[in-house]
């Protein structure tokens, strides 16, 4: 891995973890995840499974120590691990496609849907308690998806930009 492939994945990293902590919590503590949506955009601009990896541990370490979901960590870990390696093996799938904008906004939208009831069933599982999935998915999940996918929409042409400039060969064009 590159040195300045770290960086930038740090800096996604670091600036989405600055989002996650500024946001406030909504139903019972839980909140939109930003981390995610640099999550995202980390796995579009380095599309190797070391970077996915890298990415999607560490963003799940990262939500998870600082998420205000009661037993929310384990949740965490799963949730952008898996994620992170099925929202790669997509774009691997769709290609070129996905470097369309519009291709990786819904991308960004339907990962974050594949996110958030990871998160929610693995939750419900480890806390074995019975909590409404359906109530949850609707009053926390569907406004992140908005959230995420308007966020990606407008933060992924200004990274993709910066990374062109900055003459990182991986980064795709829109």
């Amino acid at each position: 891995m590159k040195t300045k492939n770290l960086v930038l994945m740090a800096l996604l990293i670091g600036i989405g973890t600055a989002l996650y902590l500024v946001i406030p919590g909504i139903n019972g503590g839980m909140k939109p995840d930003f981390m995610l949506t640099m999550m995202f955009i980390g796995i579009l601009l380095f599309r190797d499974i070391k970077s996915v990896l890298v990415m999607s541990v560490s963003t799940g370490i990262l939500s998870g120590l600082f998420t205000t979901f009661p037993g929310g960590f384990i949740p965490n870990v799963i949730d952008k691990t898996v994620t992170g390696i099925v929202f790669f093996g997509v774009v691997l799938l769709l290609g070129k496609l996905a470097d369309k904008l519009a291709a990786a906004t819904v991308l960004a939208a339907l990962g974050t849907v594949l996110s958030g009831s990871i998160f929610l069933s693995v939750a419900i599982f480890v806390l074995g308690g019975d909590f409404p999935f359906m109530a949850l998915f609707l009053t926390v999940v569907v406004p992140a998806i908005a959230m995420n996918a308007i966020a990606f929409f407008i933060i992924y042409p200004i990274v993709l930009r910066l990374a062109q400039r900055s003459n990182y060969s991986t980064a795709p064009s829109l």
